[in-house]
């Protein structure tokens, strides 16, 4: 069951295809369903909410069929029966010979799946952990191409694009990365947990890409960038995705330190530090 929720983004009722690892913090999951017909994004950065089951339910609860009173009525479910929600990014999708969208692919950051993991996972690591063909979600995400969840936005005349994300970034900033053409200058920045989770990127673009890997003592954030200090030029764009915390810790640097127009600084803090999504949200 589908439902118009506020145009121009809607449900979709899809299932898992299949998953790929790709490094010990890093699962694929491949999505499809007849819903996708109408799912439309050109964003590399294009944000989704999706919602999944708890252990032993077919699919996520979520009431539907109440139009849009839905969100009131899922939130006043009991916390064992209403759908987990979570937020991800879109990190590709595939049309068919009609150029209907038939998959897309969200990218998981796991934590706490391993044995004798320090924190124990959070809901979506569990689920993504377990997921197989088949398994049912829910996804909140556009009807429209262009669309107010995608913050990817570097001006016509932009000279140098600068990158920064952590593990939960790196999903749409190889996108990112994937999507710019030949003859663009790319800093770029991306902290993983593992060495394991460092990926091939493709790209016509001229990026310097350097990869932060925590295990193994990489510093911090606005330490890495500082240290590096890449020459910005007269019009850089600079989008940083990631822990909240060291999101306005970068913004800062690069408005404050470095003199970037604010106006071109795209921050977005995808989670914070000690809080889960729920907590996130009452804060917020």
């Amino acid at each position: 069951m589908t439902t118009a929720v506020a145009a121009p983004f809607r449900f979709f009722s899809l299932q898992v295809v299949r998953t790929r690892r790709l490094g010990p913090s890093l699962l694929r999951v491949t999505f499809d369903g007849a819903d996708l017909r109408a799912f439309h994004s050109d964003g590399c950065d294009q944000s989704l909410s999706l919602f999944l089951p708890h252990p032993g339910q077919p699919e996520p609860v979520v009431p539907l069929d109440l139009g849009d009173g839905w969100w009131q009525a899922w939130r006043e479910l009991p916390d064992d029966i209403r759908a987990v929600m979570r937020s991800y990014t879109l990190r590709a999708l595939r049309r068919d010979a009609l150029g209907h969208t038939s998959e897309i692919d969200i990218d998981f950051a796991l934590h706490g799946v391993e044995p004798g993991a320090p924190t124990p996972a959070g809901p979506a690591s569990r689920w993504a952990s377990r997921a197989t063909a088949g398994d049912r979600v829910l996804l909140l995400g556009p009807a429209v191409a262009d669309n107010r969840a995608i913050r990817f936005r570097p001006p016509e005349d932009t000279g140098l694009v600068v990158l920064w994300g952590d593990e939960t970034a790196v999903p749409a900033a190889t996108a990112i990365l994937e999507s710019l053409p030949s003859g663009t200058r790319v800093h770029a920045w991306l902290e993983v947990p593992h060495a394991g989770d460092i990926q091939d990127v493709r790209t016509d673009a001229d990026a310097e890409i350097t990869w932060l890997v925590r295990h193994d003592g990489a510093p911090m954030a606005v330490d890495a960038v500082r240290a590096a200090r890449p020459p910005l030029g007269e019009r850089p764009y600079v989008w940083l995705a990631g822990e909240s915390g060291q999101m306005k810790a970068l913004r800062r640097h690069f408005v404050g330190e470095r003199g970037v127009d604010r106006r071109r600084v795209t921050f977005v803090g995808y989670w914070r530090q000690g809080l889960t999504e729920e907590q996130l949200r009452a804060a917020e």
